[in-house]
Formats: C-alpha cells, sequence, structure tokens
C-alpha cells in the first residue's frame, strides 16, 4: 500500500466530524500556497501585464464604475 492509499483508507475511516475538519485544514492549505505563489508572481512582475491592461483600458474610458 501506498502512503497515498494509506492516507486515503485513513480518511475514509473519520468521523463526519473530523472529515469536515480536514476538509476546511486541507481548503485552508491549499488558499495558503495559493496566497504565497501569487505574492512571488507579483514579486517577479509577472502579472504586470494585468495592470498594464487595466491602466490602458482607464486611459481609453473602457472601465465601468462598479
Amino acid at each position: 500500500m501506498t502512503q497515498v492509499e494509506h492516507i486515503q483508507a485513513k480518511i475514509e475511516a473519520l468521523s463526519p466530524e473530523d472529515f469536515v475538519q480536514l476538509r476546511k485544514w486541507f481548503a485552508d492549505k491549499d488558499w495558503q500556497s495559493w496566497d504565497q505563489q501569487l505574492e512571488a508572481d507579483i514579486a517577479q512582475g509577472k502579472l504586470d501585464f494585468l495592470m498594464d491592461e487595466a491602466m490602458a483600458a482607464k486611459r481609453q474610458g473602457k472601465l465601468k464604475d462598479l
């Protein structure tokens, strides 16, 4: 049995309450990883093109107030 299969079996055996707690922990961990990657991408300038596009749209009067 692989480590993943072992973990899957353990998850299957969880009570509904523990499963909810695990799902929340996993989702929080996933979002934390996403935030760290986004911050790294911003610091490296990988998303600068989005700001450039937004500024160009503003200059052209293409943006709408929300």
